[in-house]
């Protein structure tokens, strides 16, 4: 599994998770739980939520911004309008920082890589450190430069430390391995900072240390924002079981029997949604596949309607959908109900969510450029007598494994970072470098340095 550079998460569309030998052998149970724990972290209070999952973790109230003062009647979400919603601001997409490719080393903009075979971690080494060297670009092709080139030269690193992490990350994998998986990546800190970090619009010209003028496009700004959210994430709230069970047990219907390994709950599920983009008007990022796969995607809106579960028929809101227990009598889940649910409804949730995209050289960003999936869910909610979401089934197997989030207003913390005064056209203050020098080694950017390039870069 990766090591303290990345976590084990799949950040793009473009190769599975697993090889088929791990699918076979169910190795990937391990990979998930592996998962959990990078975006917990190691901190003491994360580890206190992990051993939360440990032991099952299915309270909605623990994810969203309302907590336990939560919407969960879904009479009082018909009358408050909360069967669709989609968020104001849009959170941006970006590329998952592949290590394959040298992650934030990548020098994206020189289209003279494409030359070269560049189909391995070792390729791309190449054509960086030996074709074409760091000196080649140093006299007039700064632009050309990786987001951790131009960090290291910004904050006057003369030995580049964030750009042999950016390397030693994956060469850790090529030597041991001979390849590094192409789903290696740095998707769980580009789908926080997404919506917990403003968007980058525009290119911005920055003066380093040693006063050289370095431009950092948006995508470059988004680099190391998502870098700074994956190794100096603050504390998340989580929510979702931990299956420690390699194949577990299903019943006739396919239903997994193991509570541990059934995933976010549909109950859960309905209210996480609906509390926190209907209401609290903010995302949350969501594991999109229930198998073996990790996809970290942050929420962007929703649409539900409503169904009859014996019928199949659909109305408009869940009182003229909802059937009583007792009168379901084609219920192929009645032996896993709540003893107190009162009665079922049945329903069908599009979801749209944001999606990887490409680095791009482009000076200017926005929404029109990011990439958007829809997917849809469907499930029943069992509800007590007075319409209260006591849980659910899922109709397939199709549906969201774990959700977590930052904190409102939650910041990445990098190991070092000095508060100092950095103006417009001025260099960046003497007093970084050193601060700059520690964080490296942990893959982390200076938080402030960041944060003053994304609040230029987003004005």
């Amino acid at each position: 599994m990766p090591q303290a550079a990345a976590a084990p998460t799949v950040g793009g569309q473009y190769s599975p998770f697993f090889s088929a030998e791990d699918i076979a052998s169910m190795r990937y149970v391990e990979h998930k739980n592996a998962t959990r724990l990078w975006i917990l972290g190691n901190n003491h209070q994360n580890m206190t939520a992990l051993a939360a999952i440990q032991y099952g973790n299915d309270n909605p109230a623990r994810l969203v911004d309302l907590g336990y003062s939560l919407v969960s009647n879904i009479h009082t979400m018909d009358a408050r309008n909360l069967g669709t919603a989609r968020l104001a601001s849009q959170p941006w997409s970006d590329t998952y920082w592949p290590l394959y490719n040298g992650s934030l080393a990548n020098r994206y903009a020189d289209s003279r890589q494409w030359n070269y075979p560049t189909n391995t971690w070792k390729d791309y080494w190449n054509f960086a450190n030996t074709t074409l060297p760091l000196a080649t670009y140093l006299a007039d092709q700064t632009h050309l430069l990786s987001p951790a080139e131009k960090y290291d030269l910004l904050v006057g690193d003369t030995n580049f430390g964030l750009t042999k992490q950016m390397w030693n990350a994956g060469k850790r994998y090529y030597d041991s391995y001979g390849s590094v998986e192409s789903w290696m990546g740095y998707c769980h800190g580009w789908a926080p900072a997404a919506y917990a970090v403003a968007r980058p619009k525009k290119s911005i010209e920055v003066t380093s240390v040693d006063g050289r003028k370095i431009t950092f496009h948006p995508s470059d700004i988004k680099a190391l924002t998502t870098l700074m959210w994956a190794t100096a994430s603050p504390a998340v709230r989580f929510v979702g079981g931990r299956c420690n069970t390699k194949n577990p047990t299903r019943d006739a219907n396919g239903r997994i029997i193991d509570q541990n390994c059934f995933d976010t709950n549909p109950g859960s599920w309905h209210q996480a949604v609906v509390n926190q983009i209907g209401i609290s008007k903010r995302s949350f990022v969501f594991d999109a596949t229930f198998d073996y796969q990790v996809w970290n995607q942050p929420v962007l809106g929703y649409k539900v309607s409503y169904f009859n579960p014996q019928t199949n028929q659909t109305f408009a809101t869940a009182k003229e959908a909802m059937i009583a227990r007792s009168a379901y009598t084609n219920d192929k889940f009645k032996s896993y109900r709540d003893a107190t649910a009162h009665s079922i409804v049945g329903v069908r949730m599009q979801l749209q969510y944001m999606m990887e995209t490409s680095p791009s050289h482009r000076t200017t960003d926005s929404p029109a450029y990011d990439s958007i999936a829809t997917t849809s869910y469907t499930y029943d909610l069992e509800l007590d007598a007075n319409g209260k979401i006591l849980g659910g089934e899922w109709y397939s197997n199709n549906h969201p494994d774990f959700m977590w989030t930052p904190a409102p207003n939650a910041r990445a913390l990098s190991y070092s970072n000095p508060n100092l005064a950095w103006t417009a056209g001025a260099p960046l203050p003497a007093g970084y470098k050193n601060a700059a020098v520690s964080s490296s080694r942990y893959a982390q950017p200076v938080t402030n340095i960041v944060e003053q390039m994304v609040r230029w870069s987003s004005q």
